[in-house]
C-alpha cells in the first residue's frame, strides 16, 4: 500500500482562512493569559474556531469539523450566558 503525501492547499481560500483563524486564536490566547477581557477572549476564540470549522468543511476533514463545531457551540453558549 502506497501512502500518498498530502499537503495542504496553498494560497486558495482555505489557506487565507486558516491563517487568519490561527492568528485570531493566538490573539485570543494572549488576551486569556493576560486576563484582559474574558468577553473579548470568547469573541476572538469564537471567530477563530469558526474559521477553522469552515476550513474543515472545505477540506472535508471530519476531525476539524467536529472539534471546531463543538468548540463554536460551547463558546457561543458561554457568550450568550455572559450577556
Amino acid at each position: 500500500m502506497k501512502l500518498e503525501r498530502f499537503t495542504t492547499p496553498k494560497q486558495d481560500v482555505s489557506w487565507y482562512i486558516k491563517w487568519f483563524a490561527s492568528i485570531v486564536l493566538l490573539i485570543a490566547m494572549s488576551v486569556r493569559a493576560s486576563q484582559f477581557s474574558p468577553m473579548l477572549d470568547i469573541i476572538l476564540s469564537l471567530i477563530g474556531v469558526t474559521g477553522w470549522f469552515f476550513v474543515g468543511l472545505l477540506w472535508h476533514d471530519r476531525s476539524l469539523i467536529v472539534l471546531n463545531g463543538a468548540s463554536a457551540v460551547i463558546l457561543l453558549t458561554g457568550l450568550l450566558s455572559t450577556l
